[in-house]
């Protein structure tokens, strides 16, 4: 993980900044069993649990999930100047390039 990251209360003020060397940004698409991540969804809809990834159902079944290094050309767009970045990196032909 390259940026710093700070932890903030509800008053806005920071309350500490973690060590980031074991901190690291999830991407999708994330890739599971076909078993693993149709259970994990199943129980999640029947515990009625909310989840921002599919590693994080995973991770509810108690099971070790591996993150493996992706590449920072791997954006989500949200905005648009994330789809400005993306038309450059497409123009760029760096897709696909970890």
């Amino acid at each position: 993980m390259k940026d710093t990251i700070k932890r903030v209360g509800g008053n806005g003020f920071i309350l500490n900044t973690p060590d980031r060397s074991g901190l690291w940004i999830a991407q999708t698409p994330q890739t599971f069993a076909r078993n693993t991540i149709v259970q994990a969804y199943e129980l999640s809809y029947r515990d009625k649990a909310v989840a921002t990834d599919d590693a994080m159902l995973v991770e509810r079944m108690g099971l070790r999930v591996r993150m493996i290094r992706g590449s920072y050309d791997n954006i989500k767009i949200t905005t648009p100047e994330d789809m400005a970045l993306a038309e450059e990196i497409l123009e760029s032909g760096r897709v696909g390039n970890v």
